[in-house]
């Protein structure tokens, strides 16, 4: 019988509307904030964890870990900072969510990442705790370059093709990248901005947000029935969204009101009036600019690109922005 191959899998996207993360136990929710995309997802599969590299696009991400997982997360590259769970910072640093963690990032430029999900969880290795959202700490530089080495390392030894027999099985390159990751964890710098990051203060107001959206997708959910949903002030409100997505929150909504339309458009709506305004774009014309200055488009090739044969429609399940 012939061994089985320890090769990544590579996916690659140029097409914002057919990008699909393809990282199993990570349920990821986005809203594009560019045009045109270049993403790149390389995925190994190991005994009780997966590798995953991610080439990303400007673009903002929910995402929730599945029960009975352990995520370890890092930038592979140095650029812009990211905004994760509402704090920006350019240093080494290392994320960690256990089962069902939460977390949320605004990527505003083109980054480069790894994560490492175990499956079943972590529980005996002396990592920080986690809560309710991923949590995230300062590292030395060292532990920093030593992940990023280890990553590089694996993806192009297993890149060539190499059987799990010539390997010796792939445990072994799990227990590089778990001893890369507790050289992390025990070079840990305090840091206030790392500890604001990981209060739970403004979270639940946002996470509460977050969950109603994303369960009414089929209508325009404004700024003050949303506070009144949450039982918060819309100023509350607009603060938690500020923080946690970089924006204000009549911007986000609106925002988010665009991508949805652009889903409906994509799966056919009756016509791209109706849709507008069944999303609360009253003055068309302004919709119009709005929808072509995000997606390079006028809403009317959306829909016609939707028509033509052989386009694959979005379908029901599609019209809440997953990937």
């Amino acid at each position: 019988m012939t061994a089985p191959l320890l090769v990544p899998r590579v996916f690659r996207f140029d097409d914002v509307d057919a990008f699909r993360s393809s990282i199993r136990n990570l349920d990821v929710d986005f809203t594009p904030l560019a045009r045109k995309i270049s993403a790149e997802q390389i995925i190994l599969s190991l005994p009780g964890c997966e590798l995953n590299y991610t080439q990303s696009f400007p673009r903002i991400v929910d995402a929730q870990l599945a029960p009975h997982s352990t995520a370890v997360g890092f930038t592979m590259d140095d650029g812009v900072p990211m905004r994760f769970n509402g704090v920006e910072r350019d240093r080494a640093a290392i994320v960690l969510g256990g089962g069902g963690a939460f977390y949320s990032s605004v990527e505003q430029t083109p980054r480069q990442y790894a994560s490492v999900i175990f499956t079943p969880e972590i529980v005996d290795r002396g990592w920080p705790n986690s809560g309710l959202h991923f949590s995230i700490h300062e590292i030395s530089q060292r532990a920093q370059d030593r992940l990023r080495e280890v990553v590089r390392q694996v993806l192009l030894v297993t890149s060539d093709q190499v059987t799990i027999a010539e390997f010796a099985t792939g445990a072994s390159i799990k227990e590089t990248l778990l001893a890369a990751i507790d050289n992390a964890f025990a070079e840990i710098v305090p840091a206030k901005w790392a500890t604001r990051a990981n209060t739970t203060r403004q979270f639940k107001v946002f996470n509460d947000a977050r969950a109603i959206l994303a369960g009414d997708v089929a209508h325009p959910i404004y700024s003050g029935e949303l506070a009144r949903q949450i039982g918060v002030s819309v100023r509350t409100l607009h603060d938690a969204i500020q923080r946690y997505r970089g924006m204000s929150l009549h911007r986000y909504l609106r925002l988010r009101r665009l991508w949805l339309v652009r889903k409906q458009l994509l799966a056919g709506a009756p016509s791209v009036k109706a849709c507008a305004l069944a999303y609360g774009f009253w003055h068309l014309s302004d919709f119009s600019r709005s929808y072509r200055s995000h997606f390079g488009e006028a809403p009317s090739e959306t829909l016609a690109a939707s028509r033509r044969p052989g386009v694959m429609r979005a379908g029901p399940s599609d019209a809440r922005h997953d990937s």
